[in-house]
């Protein structure tokens, strides 16, 4: 029995140098360190983690928004950017459609808080599908201020959008406009051939290309045509 005492009194003295060493640590106790976080600590730490990484996330994504928007109108045709080599191939190689006549007509519409003048310099032009054609529209700042202003655009009826491409034009850029100036806008464009083609479009024969201007301020958000391409673009 004398040996037994001795023996588990050995092992509890081997011992102490190591709870030594974590108490003065102030290591928490448990196995290995590790049981000693409960649940709820664990969860806390997740949570906080999915805060911060979301909020970095927007943070981000805030300042990638202008570029990657101009990226997604040069690809898709979306928007008031120039034409990618996609147009400037097809513009040179595609077939004028001479049977078939449509009327473009332009309209022009202003913010309700906006100080311009605005207005297109035709009412319509006649244009063939795969033909090209330029018009024009007047931006006035009869303000003694300078105003910054920034247009959208839109197709009516809406299936006609997908045909219609702008090889240049002023929309989803900021024109800034000193008091009184007046400036000229251009919007080249042409007709899909493929117009022709779409049977919703069989009897549509006028087409309607309206822009709205807006004062460019912080926070402005604009709602651009979300026109799907039926064919290859």
């Amino acid at each position: 029995m004398l040996k037994n005492y001795w023996r588990f009194r050995g092992a509890h003295l081997n011992l102490w140098p190591s709870f030594k060493r974590r108490l003065l640590s102030g290591e928490p106790r448990g196995r290995k360190g590790v049981d000693a976080e409960t649940p709820l600590n664990r969860n806390l730490k997740s949570t906080l983690y999915y805060i911060t990484a979301g909020g970095v996330l927007v943070i981000g994504l805030s300042y990638a928004a202008v570029p990657l928007y101009r990226m997604f109108c040069q690809a898709y045709s979306y928007g008031g950017t120039t034409s990618s080599e996609h147009d400037t191939k097809k513009v040179a190689t595609m077939q004028k459609i001479k049977d078939r006549i449509i009327k473009v007509r332009f309209n022009a519409d202003l913010a309700a808080s906006m100080k311009w003048n605005f207005k297109p310099q035709q009412y319509e032009i006649k244009v063939a599908p795969g033909e090209t054609a330029l018009a024009f529209y007047t931006a006035k700042n009869p303000t003694d201020l300078p105003v910054v202003g920034i247009s959208t655009y839109n197709v009516i009826p809406f299936e006609a959008g997908a045909y219609f491409n702008k090889i240049q034009c002023f929309c989803f850029e900021e024109q800034q406009l000193n008091p009184r100036e007046e400036v000229d806008m251009p919007v080249f464009f042409y007709i899909d051939p493929e117009y022709t083609k779409d049977p919703k479009l069989e009897h549509v024969d006028t087409i309607t290309l309206s822009y709205t201007f807006f004062e460019a301020k912080e926070g402005l958000k604009l709602n651009f045509p979300k026109y799907v391409k039926p064919h290859n673009a």
